[in-house]
């Protein structure tokens, strides 16, 4: 009895190793095989090589350039709500009389609102000339803002200083500048301390911008920036229609923040259940997830049309393999009359079919690799990294069509006569 247990693993380890031996067997006869016929080799698994090199380009590229924009977008601050007056649809027929967003509202929810980190008041305007000497500069986006705008929005300046407190608090005709509007009016870092012209009116200039480049087609840079108090003097239509800008502690009490700054401003509104907000709110952390989103969607869109190629591969393989099949008879046949089973020669072959995807796809792997780090040296081109999913998803399809496209030539082998296969000539 006790002879009979202890045998049970002892049996169970043989069986392992005994299969274990048999699929290095296999694998080892393949390789032989695929070592005999090199040139044939090669040019069967092309397909394969070239759908993995490129499913694994295009999807470094993609991905590349989806965090490079992902990154710049988290760089202007992801922790941050945008609030502003907004009219909704149908709101006569819901009782909402005349919109409106005060500075009385921002400062209670400044002062109410325990998730709100900083707050600023914004208000923009892109109609402003600005004149520095003989030079001239009409249509500029112009930002109305507090001191804490520039932590939100991680718009520091870089020489000088940005305007404090108390040039807010006294309305003072102070402005900073971005670099696009430096090079246009023809001027460097010393104009700091000097006075340009805002619409006509004199202002000292304390700061230059932190150059932050482009997004989406619209140059960060092309900007100047005064304190709202100012602005609000030059243009007083602005104070019932104040947006702000609303910082969070972190990403995680966005939603605290935003449910803080509904109930006050319903509150301060007298809006009743029932009745739609007459104000939006905007956040910038919903514009970086939905911009993943469509990175990933498109990241595997293309992985999947890219890798159609494989089909192609796939193919060829099959063709290969059936040809192999046929050339082998005889062989298949021997091996037959000294007992070798059905399921023996359908491994046998499958394994064939799998070690030569397997084969091309870690060629097409390293293939994939170099083109992407070559590229990425390239001084104008964003950091490219190859993610590991897209190198096991490029090796499983590839083992994958080894297994679809190889199982007919091993069902054609296996069901060869043993006495017909040492017939063939």
């Amino acid at each position: 009895m006790i002879r009979a247990v202890v045998g049970i693993p002892v049996f169970l380890w043989r069986g392992a190793v005994g299969s274990a031996g048999r699929s290095a067997q296999n694998i080892g006869t393949a390789l032989v095989q695929v070592w005999a016929n090199k040139g044939r080799s090669v040019l069967t698994t092309l397909g394969i090589i070239i759908a993995v090199t490129s499913t694994i380009v295009v999807v470094s590229f993609v991905q590349g350039f989806g965090n490079y924009v992902t990154n710049m977008v988290r760089g202007y601050g992801t922790q941050f709500l945008i609030v502003y007056a907004y009219y909704p649809p149908n709101a006569w027929q819901s009782g909402v009389g005349t919109v409106t967003l005060n500075l009385a509202d921002v400062e209670a929810v400044r002062t109410e609102a325990p998730h709100v980190k900083r707050l600023t008041p914004f208000l923009y305007n892109e109609r402003v000339e600005v004149a520095y000497g003989l030079e001239k500069m009409t249509e500029v986006p112009t930002r109305g803002v507090t001191e804490e705008y520039q932590v939100i929005r991680n718009y520091y300046v870089d020489a000088g200083r940005f305007f404090g407190p108390m040039e807010v608090e006294t309305s003072a005709n102070v402005v900073v500048l971005g670099r696009t509007i430096l090079k246009q009016l023809q001027c460097d870092e010393s104009i700091i301390g000097q006075h340009v012209y805002v619409n006509g009116h004199r202002f000292q200039v304390t700061g230059i911008l932190t150059q932050k480049g482009s997004m989406f087609g619209e140059d960060q840079d092309k900007t100047i920036m005064v304190p709202y108090t100012t602005m609000l003097n030059f243009y007083p239509d602005m104070r019932e229609s104040v947006r702000f800008l609303a910082e969070a502690p972190s990403e995680g009490d966005l939603d605290d923040a935003q449910a803080e700054i509904t109930r006050i401003l319903r509150r301060r509104h007298g809006l009743q259940v029932g009745q739609p907000n007459d104000f939006e709110i905007r956040r910038q952390d919903q514009n970086v997830r939905e911009f993943e989103k469509v990175r990933n969607i498109a990241s595997g869109s293309l992985a999947g049309i890219v890798s159609i190629s494989l089909l192609v591969g796939g193919i060829g393989i099959m063709n290969v393999m059936l040809v192999s099949v046929t050339e082998r008879t005889r062989e298949i046949g021997l091996r037959k009359s000294i007992g070798a089973r059905r399921r023996d020669i359908m491994v046998q072959f499958l394994t064939e079919a799998v070690v030569l995807c397997t084969l091309g796809g870690l060629v097409g792997v390293v293939l994939g690799y170099s083109i992407s780090y070559l590229a990425s040296l390239h001084p104008s081109m964003v950091s490219i990294s190859v993610p590991w999913w897209a190198v096991a998803l490029a090796l499983g399809f590839s083992a994958a069509a080894g297994v679809v496209f190889g199982i007919i030539p091993a069902c054609k082998a296996a069901i060869l006569h043993p006495i017909d296969a040492l017939r063939h000539e």
